[in-house]
């Protein structure tokens, strides 16, 4: 499998490349040559397989410059933690991906990357410095995974003011081979340094640099696997119906939301997906209108979804051809705003006795937001991206 940039001006890279390269060098994202369909036998039993089993089938799809063994090792010990799927009510579900050790969604990317570029510098001994820009769970994330992964250096650059206290000292408290930078200015700001520097030749000419954003494939390829997880465990239920789920993914850079969109491509069983988002709704304005304008990030309570530019939508754009129409026909997207998201935080711990983070609770109050709609059939999985605390 090769990866090209979405702006089609580099040459092809093998994932190996992609991976220390972060962003091709024409400034675009990596994205594969082409999605590859799961086999129909592994959809038709996907109820008997385990995740570290369903890890191994995709991403080998995608990754053929590991050795079979040392992608399962690495699978296995990113895949560390459980992803259980959690029922709410009668058709509607939540996918805990918060159980890692930063208690966010993204430490399955984070931990995968940072085990597979250990594996090829162990080989290779070089030495690699990580960049990463991050509005909340990315930094904190991407800080564990790699810390004292010898041949790293990670460098995070976060907004000032603009993430949680815990999530900070998250990331400014681990030392050694972590360096957080704290910047005067917004996601959108940290993320177009990082950007800058992965294209600098006067940076590239004296040391390899690549990121851990979900700009890159490493981080991005494996939030695919927990989907077919989900849909794994709903299988198991012998009182689920109603076909295929829909995926209500909580969104502001639109990696996750991408990886959803490639699980579909693969051939699993989703009716549909719809990104919910905070007050920063330049996506659903965009399928809304088709005019995609974008505009600096505002502060939210969700604040990791606070991103005015998301990178990943030209992974979208290059999935659907460009064709907005056609990504219509994929996905929704709903906008939530702080006021809806207290409210649903309220209402469902009421009815329910569970408390949702404030970025799950936009999920939540999206899938609630398309249930009052009548025109919806099906169960409903909501990405659960972050734990309360």
């Amino acid at each position: 499998m090769k990866f090209h940039s979405v702006r089609n001006q580099s040459p092809p890279a093998s994932f190996h490349e992609a991976l220390f390269r972060g962003i091709a060098p024409d400034g675009g994202l990596y994205v594969p040559e082409s999605i590859p369909l799961l086999p129909q036998t592994l959809l038709d039993r996907i109820a008997e397989h385990s995740l570290p089993y369903l890890g191994e089938q995709i991403l080998s799809a995608y990754i053929d410059d590991i050795p079979p063994a040392d992608l399962r090792e690495i699978i296995g010990r990113a895949l560390d933690f459980p992803i259980p799927l959690v029922k709410l009510r009668d058709g509607l579900y939540l996918l805990e991906l918060f159980h890692g050790p930063t208690l966010a969604f993204k430490d399955v990317g984070a931990r995968f990357m940072a085990n597979a570029c250990s594996y090829f510098l162990s080989v290779e001994k070089k030495e690699l410095g990580i960049l990463v820009a991050t509005s909340g769970d990315t930094g904190s994330a991407v800080a564990h995974g790699f810390h004292n992964i010898p041949h790293i250096t990670v460098y995070v650059l976060y907004p000032s003011g603009q993430i949680s206290r815990l999530q900070e000292a998250q990331m400014t408290t681990l030392g050694g081979n972590i360096r957080a930078i704290e910047v005067e200015g917004t996601f959108d700001d940290c993320q177009a340094l990082v950007k800058q520097a992965l294209v600098d030749p006067d940076i590239l000419a004296v040391r390899s640099v690549t990121t851990a954003n979900s700009m890159n494939v490493g981080r991005l390829l494996p939030q695919i696997v927990y989907y077919l997880w989900g849909i794994s465990q709903m299988a198991r239920d012998p009182q689920t119906s109603g076909g295929p789920p829909t995926i209500v993914v909580p969104s502001g850079n639109f990696g996750n939301l991408t990886a959803g969109a490639y699980a579909k491509r693969m051939g699993a069983p989703i009716r549909r997906l719809v990104a919910a988002t905070n007050a920063n709704d330049v996506v659903p304005q965009y399928l809304l209108t088709g005019t995609y304008a974008p505009r600096p990030s505002v502060r939210t309570l969700s604040n990791a979804m606070d991103v005015g530019n998301p990178s990943n939508l030209a992974r979208l754009h290059t999935l659907y051809g460009d064709d907005v129409g056609r990504m219509r026909l994929d996905i929704e997207a709903i906008s939530i705003t702080n006021r809806e998201t207290l409210e649903e935080m309220g209402t469902t711990c009421r009815e329910t006795g569970y408390i949702l983070d404030p970025h799950t609770a936009v999920g939540v109050a999206a899938a609630r937001k398309v249930l009052e709609r009548g025109a919806h059939s099906g169960p409903i999985i909501i990405a659960a991206t972050a734990h309360p605390a």
